[in-house]
């Protein structure tokens, strides 16, 4: 008999709403809990919930392009913040190799070329909470 998993629990931080909702859609069809932010005001906010105090989030897929901070720079401050730090995957309209490598380099657990499809989101998410579960 299979023991049903509580649901995974997903933070999307991208300041394009378009880009949110379709993940955000993409993401609760196969079942997980979505919260969004759009902006780091947001995501203090999500932070500060007493759900996510309590259970946390088990991935964050993260942009790198925003106007105030950037993606590196929201990561960043969520290592300050968070305990235990979630995996990250970044989502970028930027392909170019030096950014790739500096996500890996400050830790990301994928990086994603937008667009991109609900295929490849899935198999990322997948993926990557397969991988922080063993």
């Amino acid at each position: 008999m299979k023991i049903a998993q509580k649901p995974r629990k997903i933070l999307i931080v991208d300041d394009d709403t378009d880009t949110v909702g379709l993940l955000k859609l993409v993401l609760q069809r196969r079942g997980y809990l979505v919260n969004t932010a759009t902006c780091w005001e947001e995501v203090t906010e999500r932070l500060r919930s007493p759900e996510t105090e309590k259970q946390g989030f088990d991935l964050i897929i993260l942009d790198v392009m925003m106007p105030e901070r950037s993606g590196f720079d929201v990561y960043n401050a969520l290592l300050i913040a968070m305990h235990p730090m979630p995996p990250v995957i970044f989502l970028s309209a930027k392909s170019s190799m030096e950014t790739m490598v500096q996500a890996q380099e400050i830790g990301a657990a994928k990086y994603l070329v937008k667009p991109t499809t609900p295929d490849k989101l899935i198999a990322a998410v997948e993926s990557v909470l397969q991988k922080s579960s063993s």
